[in-house]
């Protein structure tokens, strides 16, 4: 078992991750293993010794208060016996752990507690202690996040065949066939979140056609083929309608889709992004829609599917279908559709109003309801142009969120 796969969720992972690790239970039992002593030195009564990952909350002289993964605070009390081993991300035991001190603790390290419970469960005298500091875990992050768009691609999904143990997607147009051999990890994006941290693990049966995937490994030599060492799929839903009704007091907003002719409720999460297009912008994707007659997304070549722009595949083209002045590029091609998204101007929820013309990206959710990923506004030429709904597509390039990053982060 990957250790930094487990130790480097933020506390909201919370529910189980993308993305970097299987079930705590899974984590609580391999780290367990890990860490445990020589046989001669187990204690003659294992239901006395209790397991605890967290991150360091605070430390008060010899005591380091953790917050779990799941459960209260905990008091962790450290002895002069208590054995501490700090571990390197990407290590699967303890063979290369190096021995620490107590003062080298930091708040915001990951550690596993082996102890002594107290008979009210709130605190532990810790036997052992393993850590994984934090600046290690944002490091490997880093490098994750980078290999991500070295070695990524995204797409629609457009068949499964879970016999072969393949994955289809259209990506830029063209058809890439995922192998994933026994060893792949799947994870799934939790039906109201779309940060990658919050993924579930999953299985190949679980993908389905439409779904949007992202997929980590090597290329075959022709570009058509990938063997997927991880893969993060989900389900994500277009809306395009007016606002119905603003409830700022439980952060909602109601949305007529035109495409459902129901109203559909959206929360929307400090990680929601509200941006107002520009008109220009707004009439220069409204000009595109109307030139192809087909409503599907303006960005990228004719016929492309959406592609998110943080991976390193060739991301597609601004809205405009032409280069934005100043745009950021990836990798020497078009510009990043995501940063550009950034820079139109922020609105909050009470700078929308009953009646105003909105496109929104929102996680599965509920038929009636969901979490808003991304919800634009100023996109009334859009809905001039693709009335009946199909305009909510323009948003499908920023789907996914970004491994070892939130929403619109990938």
């Amino acid at each position: 078992m990957n250790l930094a796969r487990t130790w480097s969720r933020p506390r909201t992972w919370r529910l189980a991750v993308m993305c970097l690790a299987a079930s705590a239970a899974m984590c609580c039992s391999g780290l367990s293993y890990a860490m445990s002593p020589p046989q001669t030195q187990q204690p003659s009564n294992p239901a006395a010794s209790s397991r605890h990952i967290g991150a360091i909350k605070a430390i008060n002289g010899t005591t380091v208060t953790i917050a779990p993964d799941t459960g209260p605070d905990l008091v962790i009390s450290v002895q002069a016996s208590t054995r501490l081993l700090r571990i390197a991300p990407g290590q699967k035991d303890l063979k290369s752990a190096t021995p620490i001190q107590f003062q080298d603790l930091q708040i915001g390290d990951r550690i596993l507690v082996a102890g002594k419970p107290s008979d009210d469960n709130a605190s532990v005298v810790a036997t052992t202690i393993v850590v994984m500091t934090h600046s290690d875990i944002a490091a490997q992050h880093q490098q994750e996040l980078q290999d991500w768009q070295k070695r990524g691609v995204d797409g629609l999904v457009t068949a499964v065949d879970t016999a072969a143990g393949t994955v289809t997607i259209s990506s830029r147009g063209k058809p890439l066939i995922i192998h994933c051999p026994a060893n792949t990890v799947f994870r799934r994006y939790a039906q109201d979140s779309v940060k990658f941290d919050d993924a579930k693990p999953s299985t190949l049966a679980a993908i389905h056609a439409g779904d949007q995937l992202r997929a980590r490994g090597e290329r075959s030599a022709d570009g058509g083929d990938l063997t997927a060492e991880e893969i993060v799929s989900g389900a994500f839903r277009n809306i395009a309608g007016t606002v119905n009704s603003v409830d700022s007091g439980v952060s909602t907003v109601t949305v007529h889709d035109l495409l459902s002719q129901k109203n559909v409720t959206l929360k929307i999460t400090p990680d929601s992004q509200l941006h107002q297009l520009p008109p220009e912008m707004a009439q220069r994707i409204a000009m595109r829609l109307k030139r192809t007659g087909t409503g599907g997304p303006p960005s990228g070549p004719p016929g492309a599917s959406p592609s998110n722009p943080q991976s390193g595949n060739q991301p597609p083209g601004p809205p405009s279908g032409q280069e934005e002045a100043g745009a950021p590029r990836h990798f020497g091609g078009p510009p990043d559709l995501q940063q550009i998204l950034s820079r139109t101007p922020v609105v909050a929820l009470a700078d929308l109003h009953k009646g105003d013309a909105v496109v929104a990206l929102s996680t599965e959710g509920a038929a009636d309801s969901g979490t808003a990923i991304t919800l634009l506004t100023g996109v009334e030429p859009i809905l001039e142009a693709a009335p009946k709904g199909s305009s909510a597509s323009i948003l499908t390039p920023w789907s996914l969120g970004a491994p070892s990053g939130d929403a619109g982060a990938p």
